[in-house]
């Protein structure tokens, strides 16, 4: 690139200041969440997530809310319905919904389909960033060459709360670029919360062969810097669609559309008002009971396809149950090798109180769900009124109630313990490594990187220990 491109996190779109009026600053409690999308999956999840924040707030593509041009007065209830929506979307003075979105990649195509896709109104040009050239799956290029070309923060937010950030561990640009942007981000705003959602390596699929390099360099360079890391991986959340949705060749659309509801679930309490809300410090305070422990698992239910939805009713105590079931979970491993540190079971829809107690007493009284002896509470819940959306034409059944678990357990440390003995078995050889020292890395940083995961794993083994 012969000239470095601007890389602007911002609450709202840089071009014309004077036609933006900011709802947010009129109501000074607003916590501004800022949602970065980097690399092809960052961008491709992000797509299925603004589509259905869209479809929940009643949002039109062109960003004007629906029927609001015919009627002031259902637009004045729709307000006080969202009242807290401006968290992750900014109204311009001409009404217009703005996100508040980054999306970044180191070369244009993905993001040259958003530019012309069906929210291509959605979004301001700004906030569409992308160089001219690829990764090329490499942690180097994203971190070292390319991806330092297009570093230059600038912040706008009135009351800005934190930051979520999607990537994928394996890629070029989702493990190089983002760690770098997570420690710039440390250093300009050390005091704000900052959540991944991390595509991880799947343990028999992979879309670039030089996957556990990327993965464990990017999680040895942003271990400091990440608040709290929400794990998923392709082929638990293939296996989903082909078993539950039947779906019997899921693309990646199916698949972004369920990481979107998890997503969605996920932050419900920050976009609706709810009996139970969990802002983004709830979380983490929540869920990471050591700072390097904060890779939880997350489980969605019900999933189930429109064609069975109406020959099936599911009760609070049936979605929770469901969430301990291995075959919910968006990660692989197996639940029942480890133990829970904590869970945080996040509600949407027809559910009260009373009902998630019983269900939840239920879980306690299992044998098959362990919790370590010194975490005897467990649970954090969360409960939001609003009902799931769903994609019209998509294979996801429109429901009355889900839940979203996020649990942080022991038994991942098997998928790092996968994911490490990979990455062995190719450094042994020195595999591959030239394209990574002849974009500016060392080899020493490959070992470093490699201890630091052997340290996370004893981490794990520690923490699940008995007293």
């Amino acid at each position: 690139m012969s000239q470095a491109a601007s890389l602007q996190v911002e609450s709202f779109p840089a071009g014309d200041k004077a036609n933006l009026d900011c709802r947010s600053q009129s109501l000074p409690q607003a916590r501004e969440c800022l949602s970065i999308h980097i690399g092809q999956a960052g961008i491709q999840i992000g797509d299925a997530c603004w589509e259905l924040y869209c479809l929940e707030h009643g949002i039109q593509p062109d960003g004007i809310i629906l029927d609001s041009r015919v009627d002031p007065l259902r637009n004045v209830k729709m307000d006080c319905m969202n009242a807290s929506f401006d968290t992750f979307f900014c109204e311009t003075r001409t009404g217009k919904q703005v996100p508040r979105a980054l999306f970044v990649d180191l070369e244009p195509t993905v993001i040259d389909g958003i530019r012309t896709g069906k929210y291509r109104e959605l979004f301001h040009p700004e906030q569409l960033v992308s160089g001219k050239e690829d990764a090329a799956n490499n942690y180097a290029r994203g971190h070292y060459s390319v991806g330092s070309e297009i570093i230059d923060l600038a912040e706008q937010c009135n009351g800005l709360q934190g930051f979520l950030i999607f990537r994928s561990f394996g890629g070029g640009t989702g493990s190089g670029f983002t760690s770098l942007l997570m420690e710039r981000l440390s250093v300009e705003y050390s005091g704000k919360t900052k959540l991944e959602f991390s595509v991880y390596p799947a343990p028999r699929i992979a879309t670039a062969i030089v996957e556990p390099y990327n993965s464990i360099l990017t999680t040895h360079s942003t271990i400091e810097h990440s608040d709290c890391a929400f794990m998923v991986d392709n082929e638990a959340i293939y296996d989903i669609c082909h078993h539950k949705l039947g779906v019997e060749r899921p693309s990646y659309r199916s698949i972004n559309r369920l990481i979107g509801q998890v997503i969605s679930s996920l932050t419900a309490s920050l976009r609706f008002e709810g009996l139970l809300n969990v802002d983004l410090i709830e979380f983490q305070t929540n869920l990471v009971p050591y700072p390097r422990i904060h890779f939880p698992m997350t489980t969605f239910a019900p999933i189930i396809s429109a064609e069975k939805a109406y020959h099936e009713e599911f009760s609070v105590s049936d979605i929770t149950a469901a969430c301990f079931e291995p075959s919910n979970q968006l990660v692989k491993c197996n639940p029942q090798l480890g133990k829970y540190m904590a869970c945080c079971l996040l509600y949407r829809g027809d559910v009260v109180p009373k009902d998630v107690n019983v269900a939840i007493a239920t879980m306690k009284s299992k044998n098959s769900v362990q919790f370590v002896d010194w975490c005897p509470t467990g649970f954090k819940v969360g409960i939001s009124r609003q009902a799931p959306t769903v994609v019209p034409g998509g294979e996801l059944a429109k429901v009355q109630r889900a839940v979203c678990m996020l649990s942080n357990t022991t038994a991942v440390v098997e998928a790092w313990t996968r994911l490490n003995h990979k990455f062995d078995l190719m450094y042994a050889k020195r595999a591959f490594l030239h394209w990574y020292l002849r974009e500016g890395m060392e080899d020493g940083e490959f070992s470093e990187a490699r201890e630091d995961l052997a340290v996370l794993e004893k981490d794990y083994d520690e923490v699940g220990r008995s007293f």
